[in-house]
């Protein structure tokens, strides 16, 4: 080394020389530990800084195709079909600039059977023909669909009750009045699932509604659909629970969690609340449930307290919360699987902050696990089982003597070492799902169902309090599992709350928002 050689050349006598040389040693190695450590740190910002701009200003997507839209591609696209629209209204001789080519379409896709038609018929002018004079002869007819809509319509229903009197007895006799979840009230069905689809689907907040109202000139204040969603939502709470039991009759679950803000009554300010959700296997036969908890912490007590003495097997994240429930500890513990989409996503965006070939063999490497995936998607659980093992098993286990190898290789403290011992960590409860054919490989079935309420809480900001919270909750679960099963959720809720005044208990299970052909089955077991 410069620095040490240079020494020898100073007048120095022996043990001074040997101090000095210790010392110059020990600050060049300080040194380099530093320089390192920083390196380190750098790399790990960067990684932070590209996850947060891709959050920011692109989708939060996980493949490596360049060609996904960002968020804005959408105003950027709307702009440019403006400005080229001008231009031909300038000069429709000048071909507008177009920022993509013109795609090959196979023709528009025709407008759906079920909606009603209104014909508009579009005779000529003349029936005599303008070159001739002649009588024009019909010949066939050209149709063209266009779509449409009308906003929401208010219109009232008027029950009439005839009064009859009898002579002989004086007695008046009368139809009684139809049953309905608020007694009394001015809201009729078709309304009562307009408000709670529209706040708790839509996420509109209740002032919104409230204007949409006035322009129709109909006043509908504030706190008389609050009181139609209170009361509503104890109604439909035995559906709630119904729906928790079924959920609990399978053996695999899904669950996540997501922040909500909650007020505090009298300070103005905002407490974390959590959003937990449960959902059923889609790889396993029966009808799709989600249901929603919401709770004011994030404590794992609030998972043992749902799901009780289930047994099964949970997918879910590394949080600490869910550990608990896999302990040995437990008289029946559950059985953990892990989602390989959050290993995969610390790959990629260690992949987004630098171009790393390890996250990109790595990312490759994942990518064949779900192309099996997608290969045995509409298999029955017997054939997905034998594809898996014979494909899935050997894929990780390559994978996996990979990892171990390039984890050797890297050093500790970087995003590279972070991203290689999640997996390592947790590979026993990753690799479960490939040794049958009904686990799911990962837990984006209910990341998928919290997203839009995530992206809702913008426009409503906070819960004002946790009752408030266990109400969206419960109304959220019957209208998430209503469209998880292909319902329209706002005709199936209008049909509910119309038949629910009167319905048996004893025939609870033949309201829920679950497939015609589930309900029969239910029907047919009771």
């Amino acid at each position: 080394m410069k620095t040490l050689a240079q020494l020898d050349q100073l007048n120095l006598d022996a043990d001074t020389k040997t101090q000095v040389t210790d010392l110059v040693k020990m600050l060049l190695e300080q040194s380099q530990k530093e320089v390192r450590s920083q390196q380190l740190t750098i790399q790990s910002l960067t990684m932070e800084l590209a996850y947060l701009r891709r959050i920011q200003f692109g989708k939060k997507s996980e493949s490596l195709s360049s060609k996904q839209l960002s968020l804005f591609e959408e105003t950027l696209l709307s702009d440019l079909a403006a400005v080229n629209t001008e231009i031909e209204q300038l000069d429709p001789s000048t071909e507008a600039y177009s920022a993509k080519p013109p795609r090959v379409r196979a023709g528009r896709q025709p407008l759906p059977d079920h909606l009603p038609r209104i014909e508009h018929r579009h005779e000529p002018e003349s029936c005599q023909c303008d070159h001739c004079g002649h009588q024009l002869v019909k010949i066939g007819e050209d149709v063209s669909e266009q779509l449409d809509v009308e906003p929401a319509k208010f219109f009232v229903h008027r029950h009439i009750r005839p009064q009859y009197a009898c002579r002989s007895c004086e007695t008046v006799t009368a139809a009684l009045i139809p049953p309905a979840i608020i007694d009394g009230g001015m809201a009729a069905p078709g309304l009562l699932s307009w408000v709670l689809t529209s706040k708790y689907l839509n996420h509109l907040p209740l002032y919104r509604l409230e204007q949409i109202a006035a322009r129709e000139k109909v006043t509908l204040s504030r706190s008389t659909m609050a009181e139609w969603v209170g009361r509503s939502g104890v109604a439909l709470q035995p559906l709630v629970d119904r729906l928790i039991w079924h959920l609990l009759q399978g053996n695999t679950l899904h669950a996540d969690e997501t922040p909500v803000a909650q007020l505090e009554p009298g300070k103005g300010k905002t407490r974390k609340a959590y959003l937990w959700a449960y959902r059923s296997n889609d790889l396993e036969p029966g009808s799709h449930i989600i249901v929603f908890d919401y709770q004011a912490g994030r404590s794992g007590r609030h998972v043992q307290n749902f799901l009780e003495n289930w047994q099964g097997h949970l997918l879910v994240d590394d949080y600490g919360g869910y550990k608990a429930l896999f302990s040995e500890k437990q008289e029946s513990p559950c059985i953990e699987l892990a989602c390989w989409a959050h290993a995969r996503r610390k790959f990629f965006d260690l992949h987004k902050a630098n171009d790393s070939p390890m996250a990109f063999e790595a990312l490759q490497r994942i990518g064949d696990l779900y192309a099996i995936e997608a290969m045995c998607k509409d298999l029955t659980i017997e054939a997905r089982q034998q594809l898996r093992k014979e494909k899935s098993l050997a894929k990780l286990e390559a994978l996996h003597d990979w990892l171990r190898q390039t984890r050797i290789q890297t050093a500790n403290g970087g995003g590279s070492a972070k991203a290689l011992d999640y997996t390592l960590k947790r590979w026993p409860s990753l690799i479960r799902y490939a040794q049958t054919g009904h686990l799911p490989i990962d837990n984006n079935p209910v990341e998928n169902v919290i997203r839009p309420i995530a992206i809702g809480k913008k426009n409503w900001l906070f819960t004002g309090s946790e009752r408030a919270g266990q109400r969206a909750a419960a109304i959220q679960t019957l209208l998430g599992t209503a469209q998880l099963n292909s319902l329209n959720p706002a005709d199936w809720l209008k049909d509910t709350l119309l038949k629910l005044p009167t319905w048996p208990n004893s025939r609870i299970d033949e309201l829920l928002p679950l497939p015609p052909d589930f309900i029969e089955m239910l029907k047919q077991n009771n």
